[in-house]
């Protein structure tokens, strides 16, 4: 694996007719910034490249500059290393993602400086539907399809965490891991 991969997940784009940013312009923006081996995988906003950025916090920064210049929004960015990416996998708890037909899983990215702990506390649960953890860089959410309308996961819309994090679905969680360590 290359220690300068990184993926983005963009926040806030190409949901309900809001931010409607097309994916061959995501990329022209992002290789304007002198990012290389750039790619883009579905419209919600995954961004995966490579940069010899010195830090991880200024690269965010001038990622997220360049999108509200580019694009006339609030860009915000949760900015994963591919290291860290194998990680938020690895630490996924026994079973995640194993079992598609019965439950439906989520991986909720926390922006630094916020953590997952911070998501714990102001994220709830219903017993017998949902079910919850926090890993290093993640929260890991699943919940039964059967009784998806009563989970809880959409309560996190109202509370004041969620302008600190994006949620990505485990099946785009482990292809961007797979194009961020090809």
């Amino acid at each position: 694996m290359r220690s300068n991969r990184h993926v983005a997940l963009l926040r806030g784009i190409n949901v309900g007719g809001n931010n409607v940013i097309k994916m061959a312009d995501l990329r022209a923006c992002f290789e304007a910034m002198k990012l290389t081996d750039v790619q883009t995988y579905i419209q919600s906003g995954n961004v995966v490249f490579s940069s010899r950025a010195a830090t991880k916090a200024k690269l965010e920064k001038r990622i997220e500059a360049a999108l509200s210049a580019s694009f006339g929004y609030a860009g915000r960015v949760v900015l994963v290393s591919a290291e860290e990416l194998e990680r938020v996998v690895a630490q996924a708890p026994a079973g995640f993602g194993k079992a598609p037909d019965r439950y439906r899983y989520d991986v909720v990215f926390v922006k630094q400086p916020k953590a997952p702990a911070d998501v714990m506390q102001q994220l709830s649960t219903k017993p017998g539907v949902d079910e919850a953890g926090a890993g290093d860089h993640a929260v890991y959410f699943r919940r039964l399809i059967s009784k998806a309308a009563q989970s809880h996961l959409t309560r996190l819309v109202q509370q004041p965490i969620y302008q600190h994090v994006t949620i990505r679905n485990w099946n785009t969680t482990t292809k961007l891991l797979a194009l961020a360590t090809a």
